[in-house]
């Protein structure tokens, strides 16, 4: 069994994040969307500025998992305005979850978000909530099983292409054992 090795980012991270998150996002979702909505997307979220100030941002927590010192998974908790229908107590946002293909099934996504609920704790929140896309059933039946509910729905723009994202909430998991 491979070692996975979870740390947050920091911005010297930034290239590489910015190479991985853009070609996880466009493996998941470049079959559904257009080549012109999925290159203004990648090139409006995942650029190395982008990735430079989101891991500089104090009100975001990037978490970097790698296997064999190759990264193969990431995810983004950040502080903000929810939507209307997360009306849970102090609610953080997992902004981003995604693990490289290859690493699919290997149990990378279970234990990042275990590590997601320590950055929701760090940032202050009580409440996870996220959007995710209503017909990526791969991601919702993690998140269902990850103890998510559904809350609601709202948009998600992939370029101009307007997309309806599931918004899903669950209660931030507290340390279990001899954490603090």
């Amino acid at each position: 069994m491979h070692s996975l090795d979870i740390r947050r980012g920091v911005t010297a991270d930034a290239s590489a994040l910015a190479e991985f998150a853009a070609r996880t996002f466009a493996d998941t979702f470049a079959a559904h969307n257009s080549p012109e909505d999925m290159q203004a997307h990648l090139a409006s979220s995942y650029g190395v500025r982008q990735q430079t100030s989101e891991l500089a941002d104090p009100g975001i927590v990037t978490l970097l998992a790698h296997r064999d010192g190759r990264l193969v998974a990431y995810a983004q908790v950040r502080c903000g305005q929810p939507p209307a229908c997360v009306t849970q107590e102090q609610p953080v946002e997992l902004h981003r979850f995604y693990v490289d293909r290859a690493a699919h099934g290997a149990g990378v996504a279970g234990r990042l978000m275990l590590a997601v609920h320590g950055a929701a704790r760090e940032l202050g929140g009580r409440h996870l909530w996220l959007g995710v896309w209503e017909r990526n059933p791969r991601a919702i039946a993690f998140y269902a099983k990850s103890g998510f509910v559904h809350a609601g729905s709202h948009d998600f723009f992939v370029g101009a292409d307007r997309q309806t994202d599931h918004v899903l909430v669950a209660p931030v998991q507290r340390p279990t054992g001899g954490e603090a």
